[in-house]
């Protein structure tokens, strides 16, 4: 199978949707702090099950249950360093299995996700981390997703620069692509920007010159932000657009639900500002992601 990087050339790729989402329809609980990381110890199975709806809808890429899996997390829930490496290179494995035919990206969720306080969509913990804390933070795990064998690192979700040069200076030390994929907004002036405030231009930007880097966008992102995004994000990073937006509904962190009502938008307005890799996030299934497909065909 050709590379992720050789296929993003010929045409726009297919995603899945939000894995936690499909485990969570299923009748699982995600709302630990480990979110859907806690499956990949007590019931793979069902892991494997969420790839392969995803798959059986469209999408050419699976997206590991690895967002939420660190070895800090895990620690704080009595699992060890070697336990907690072998989980995570079991979510390689489980996506593998569950989507054979696809390329597996390996999540790399942001310092707020281990957090599992909803940090990653303001990005206030980067005034109390600095980058070389991040990237001690990001390395461990890094290395384990890379060495897993996973065809892409995903990481993804990232609300501020801090973030994002943090990660960009850890990829180039590893042998795998990755995509970098923010969470965004557009002020009220039309300027797309960071969750932490950046304008999203000078963020995408950093990655233009790192080979590591096969593609820039946005996820977890409001639908309605996403052609603005992504323009903005391929034009200051000279790579493909990623556009993988939650389903129109937003999380309310302090009462743990979302509101609002669902609906991805117009995935031609994706594909006109430059996304080649689009999918869904949050709240989008498996069905979403069949329309999503049918949109790029």
């Amino acid at each position: 199978m050709a590379t992720l990087a050789t296929a993003l050339a010929a045409g726009p790729v297919v995603l899945d949707g939000g894995l936690s989402t499909e485990l969570e329809a299923a009748g699982h609980d995600v709302t630990s702090a480990l979110w859907s990381a806690r499956l990949l110890r007590d019931d793979p199975g069902a892991v494997v099950a969420a790839h392969a709806a995803f798959a059986a809808a469209g999408a050419r890429v699976a997206t590991t249950a690895s967002y939420q899996a660190t070895f800090p997390g895990f620690a704080a829930v009595g699992i060890d360093e070697t336990e907690a490496a072998t989980l995570m290179t079991r979510s390689v494995q489980l996506a593998r299995e569950g989507a054979p035919d696809g390329w597996v990206a390996a999540s790399v969720g942001p310092y707020g996700a281990y957090l599992a306080d909803g940090s990653e969509y303001t990005g206030g913990y980067v005034s109390d981390l600095g980058v070389a804390d991040l990237r001690a933070f990001h390395r461990p795990r890094l290395q384990v997703l890379a060495e897993a064998g996973a065809d892409v690192l995903a990481c993804e979700t990232l609300p501020a620069a801090a973030e994002v040069e943090a990660l960009l200076g850890e990829l180039a030390g590893l042998d795998v692509p990755a995509w970098l994929s923010l969470t965004a907004v557009v002020d009220d002036a039309g300027v797309p920007r960071t969750r932490r405030g950046e304008r999203l231009a000078d963020v995408a930007a950093m990655a233009r010159d790192v080979d590591a880097v096969i593609a820039v966008g946005v996820n977890c992102t409001d639908p309605g932000a996403v052609p603005a995004a992504v323009a903005v994000a391929t034009t200051a990073s000279g790579k493909p657009g990623v556009a993988y937006p939650n389903s129109g509904e937003r999380w309310d962190a302090t009462a743990r639900r979302w509101t609002g009502q669902p609906g991805v938008g117009d995935v031609s307005g994706w594909l006109a500002a430059g996304a080649r890799l689009v999918g869904g996030c949050c709240r989008v299934r498996p069905d979403d992601v069949r329309a999503i497909a049918d949109a790029v065909r």
